[in-house]
């Protein structure tokens, strides 16, 4: 009687296989493609007025179309309660800033902190002020920036802080004007921003400009502070009622 000796079947090699590997470094995710990295810009200038006549500039959110760099246009829509002393503060603004041929016009949510500072948020920024700080925007603290908040950025945060130098010990700090003032006539203005693009696009066509935004703007601001209050004081308007407008005045 015959046996047939089944032998076992040998797999043909696969002449395209392609041996597997891992990546030398880890793949980038698509939500953070480059130019869409979140970044922080920042400046500092120590001038030769009084905190308050400074805080008064930088609150003056109508005027900024005047002086700062590549805003076009800047019109405050809504106001704060009261707060202690009676006085009201920009909550809302639209803003309309333009750079190489695009413009665009974008709502800002305001948080201002009387004689220290003074935020802009758009976007997915949240504001990082203690809560303690605001109890003037009590009523919107809950609530999201509004929608046509930017389509440029992702998340955008401006900042300003004014410090009074005769706070701090010591003064180890430049003053950008040379002239010989006293210590309560000193302010150092902080500004920093932190923003992402949407999309890359924006971050490519602004790259030669955005790193240097800050110290744009805070030159600028000098700038300013030099034309409104030179060597006399400039002080905000004492009126306690809440009014759609941004005023204040010069004394000579």
């Amino acid at each position: 009687m015959m046996t047939t000796k089944i032998l076992p079947r040998l797999s043909r090699p696969n002449r395209f296989h392609i041996p597997l590997f891992k990546p030398a470094s880890p793949r980038r995710n698509f939500i953070t493609l480059p130019g869409t990295e979140a970044q922080t810009l920042k400046a500092s200038r120590v001038l030769p007025y009084k905190p308050s006549s400074i805080y008064s500039l930088i609150a003056d959110v109508d005027n900024y179309s005047t002086f700062v760099p590549y805003c076009v246009d800047s019109k405050v829509i809504k106001w704060s309660a009261p707060d202690g002393s009676g006085k009201c503060w920009p909550s809302e603004a639209d803003l309309k800033v333009g750079w190489g041929g695009y413009e665009e016009t974008f709502t800002s949510r305001l948080f201002c902190v009387p004689s220290e500072t003074v935020e802009a948020l758009s976007g997915e920024a949240s504001t990082t002020l203690p809560l303690s700080n605001l109890s003037h925007y009590s009523a919107t603290l809950g609530s999201s920036n509004p929608r046509n908040s930017t389509n440029i950025f992702k998340s955008l945060s401006t900042r300003w802080d004014v410090i009074p130098l005769n706070s701090k010990p010591g003064n180890a700090y430049h003053q950008t004007d040379q002239t010989k003032t006293p210590a309560e006539y000193r302010t150092e203005v902080h500004l920093t921003i932190e923003f992402q693009f949407s999309n890359p696009i924006y971050a490519a066509l602004s790259k030669a400009a955005a790193p240097r935004v800050a110290g744009i703007m805070i030159e600028a601001f000098e700038v300013q502070a030099r034309k409104q209050l030179g060597s006399s004081s400039f002080y905000s308007n004492t009126k306690s009622e809440c009014t759609p407008r941004s005023t204040f005045e010069t004394k000579l």
